[in-house]
């Protein structure tokens, strides 16, 4: 396997740019901004919880085309329009990750890359069966 392995992923939308869904390095996997989108790139909602589980489904497809899980996760990086919807989706980031509690960092932003977009989470993931 070379070092570095782009993925593009079915079921996620195209990106909106010059990117890829998630880039493996070795035992690590770098997954991109993660989006509140559907396979046809529309926002799914306006409301924020039904947003960050849109964008933790996307971020498990990505987990799942690399046999890796929400245990497997290390890092997340979460983007919120409002900072105080941290409280909301705190349930929703529990539901999906159960037990396991990655390292996060929040950060509050003005406005994301689609218009309508509240959340956005990227992921660092340690892959246990790596090859190459």
């Amino acid at each position: 396997m070379k070092r570095k392995q782009e993925f593009m992923l079915p079921g996620l939308a195209t990106p909106i740019s010059h990117y890829c869904d998630a880039v493996r390095w070795g035992e690590l996997l770098f997954i991109s901004g993660m989006a509140p989108i559907d396979a046809k790139g529309r926002v799914v909602s306006d409301d924020v919880v039904a947003q960050a589980r849109q964008v933790l489904q996307n971020l498990e497809v990505a987990l799942h085309a690399a046999e890796a899980t929400f245990a497997d996760v290390l890092k997340v990086t979460v983007y919120l329009t409002d900072i105080n919807d941290r409280r909301k989706i705190n349930p929703v980031r529990k539901a999906f990750f159960g037990r396991s509690r990655p390292a996060s960092t929040l950060i509050g932003v003005s406005e994301l890359a689609i218009p309508g977009m509240k959340v956005e989470i990227e992921a660092v993931v340690g892959l246990r069966n790596a090859r190459g």
